[in-house]
């Protein structure tokens, strides 16, 4: 198995009675515990820094749960160590100076003073669950709004779903701020849903669920909040947690439009936060996705949370037509009383 493999196979390395659940769990606990704390940067970032020639081997716990360093095992405590191999997240490094290398399959982010589990660098099995700045910056985004509906005397969600909640950040931190709401985490992929759980119980909520479903098939009724940050890359490769498919990688964020369209509650508010590929100075997702908003009588707003992102993509033939990527932020409302 590489380093490469997702946390679907959790439990090759472990023995025969260990729950490989707990022990990432009490893993991710131990670590908490620790003090650790570690910012997420983008892959870009990522691969430079650890380019440098000092960098090739890990020295410290950040090295190893966030750079995804390879490390000799006396780097980290004994007891983490075994905790990795309970879990079955613990590999024989691919690449380093020499066949005594470990890595781990995961990683550690910090986020409103809570920490995410998450795949390790690079991500590339087409089910990673993927944690960065734009998780990040979509937290930001989803408790704005909420403090907006706050400021303006709008009633709190009693229920509330995060579509495609890859780690399930944003549900977790939606769930903390609420704890009277239900709040379901919904995904086709599995080990993001696996993942997602064990982070709300890292982070200590218990009105979260997670559920397997294609956008909200899975899941019953309407609901008073939508947030998602759905894949809107252009990827060869389809990964799951990066292709957004559709026209310039929008497809998968139209389809959460008509999702929110069909599904919010009176009152009720999509955030969406997703990047929206402009050609010719002209922006096609946000037209398609407002026309979606006015046919339903969605009350919306738009915005360019950043208007030049990974502008390294452009090199890419899928963007030969793209002078740029952006970063936007969706806000669709239902109005009290219109359903």
């Amino acid at each position: 198995m590489t380093t490469a493999d997702t946390l679907t196979r959790p439990a090759e390395t472990s023995s025969r009675d260990a729950n490989p659940d707990e022990a990432l769990l009490a893993l991710a606990r131990a670590v908490r515990d620790s003090g650790y704390r570690f910012t997420t940067v983008t892959p870009a970032t990522h691969a430079r820094v650890n380019a440098r020639p000092e960098n090739a081997v890990a020295r410290s716990l950040r090295d190893v749960l966030g750079w995804s360093r390879p490390f000799r095992e006396d780097a980290i405590p004994a007891g983490l160590t075994d905790l990795m191999k309970q879990a079955g997240v613990l590999d024989r490094a691919e690449e380093g100076p020499d066949d005594t290398l470990l890595k781990a399959r995961i990683r550690l982010s910090s986020l409103d003073d809570e920490l995410f589990l998450h795949a390790a660098y690079p991500p590339l099995a087409a089910d990673s669950v993927f944690f960065g700045p734009d998780t990040m910056r979509f937290a930001e985004a989803v408790l704005a709004h909420l403090e907006e509906r706050a400021r303006t005397g709008r009633p709190a969600p009693r229920r509330a779903v995060d579509i495609g909640c890859g780690s399930g950040a944003a549900g977790i931190l939606v769930a903390k701020r609420l704890p009277e709401a239900e709040v379901t985490l919904v995904d086709i992929n599995p080990a993001a849903l696996r993942v997602a759980g064990i982070n709300a119980r890292l982070a200590g909520v218990e009105n979260v669920r997670t559920v397997h479903s294609d956008m909200l098939s899975g899941v019953e009724g309407v609901f008073d909040l939508i947030v998602s940050n759905p894949p809107f890359m252009v990827d060869a490769g389809e990964r799951a947690y990066r292709h957004g498919g559709g026209p310039l990688g929008a497809g998968l964020s139209l389809r959460v439009v008509e999702a929110a369209a069909e599904r919010l509650a009176p009152g009720g508010s999509l955030v969406l936060f997703t990047g929206s590929a402009i050609v010719e100075g002209h922006d096609g997702f946000r037209a398609e996705a407002g026309a979606i908003c006015e046919r339903s009588g969605l009350e919306w707003s738009y915005r360019e949370f950043d208007p030049d992102e990974y502008g390294e993509e452009l090199d890419d033939p899928g963007y030969a037509a793209a002078e740029r990527i952006a970063l936007v932020v969706l806000t669709a409302t239902r109005r009290d009383g219109v359903r």
